[in-house]
């Protein structure tokens, strides 16, 4: 299983890192016992927005926290593109995740077309605004953003269907523009902002230059053991 491989490699990075997985639901309990009193954070891919009803397949907020969730994703791209989450939607999620005291991993970014409209920062606006209005935060009161620019996400690994590059800079400007809007909403949040767009060992480095830019979040190349590996030295 892959967990209990990276577990066996994490003595080899370095303790300031600060690592977490997002394992599917079905995986989430054995993955969550994995990597109890490791350090690691470990997270859901997605939740329901009710706390409770017939809502049949779904998983809710507090049975991930009772599992030992301490993150959740919301809004990922994949989410939102495939599965037609509207920002509606991610709003609902984003409270339900405050209520049972889980960090809100809220994803935002632009397509392809709307780049090319010179809609980039409208999109994001967008998304953020409705994401965090009339927010009841508990008391920890942190946020973490991934900016996904859904042009740069590849299909996996070795597939045909490639993400475009997204220079570091132009990274960067994204996430600094994150940063100002999300002071002007939502203040003293202890915000985290990451970068989602197709990161692989070779790229990681030069996006954690960036001064706004606090971390990465990993799709693809965190499937494959070396990958994951090589992310890790090189982000330090």
């Amino acid at each position: 299983m892959l967990s209990k491989s990276i577990k066996r490699q994490l003595k080899k990075l370095s303790k300031n890192l600060r690592l977490g997985v997002f394992p599917s639901s079905l995986s989430f309990h054995a993955v969550a016992k994995i990597f109890s009193a490791t350090g690691v954070s470990v997270g859901a891919q997605n939740i329901n927005s009710e706390d409770k009803g017939g809502f049949t397949g779904e998983v809710s907020a507090m049975m991930y926290k009772k599992l030992g969730a301490k993150h959740t994703l919301i809004g990922h791209s994949e989410r939102r593109h495939l599965f037609g989450e509207s920002n509606h939607d991610v709003r609902q999620k984003m409270q339900a995740a405050l209520d049972v005291g889980l960090v809100p991993v809220l994803c935002v970014g632009e397509t392809a077309k709307e780049r090319e409209s010179g809609k980039t920062e409208e999109t994001i606006e967008i998304q953020i605004r409705s994401a965090l209005h009339a927010l009841n935060w508990n008391k920890n009161k942190k946020l973490v953003i991934a900016y996904e620019p859904v042009w740069a996400i590849s299909k996996g690994i070795g597939q045909a269907q490639a993400g475009q590059y997204c220079d570091p800079l132009e990274a960067q400007r994204i996430h600094k523009f994150i940063k100002k809007l999300v002071a002007q909403l939502a203040k003293d949040v202890g915000l985290v902002i990451l970068f989602g767009g197709s990161v692989r060992p070779n790229t990681v480095k030069e996006y954690l230059k960036q001064p706004d830019i606090d971390g990465v979040l990993v799709g693809a190349a965190s499937t494959k053991l070396d990958s994951w590996l090589e992310i890790g030295h090189n982000a330090c």
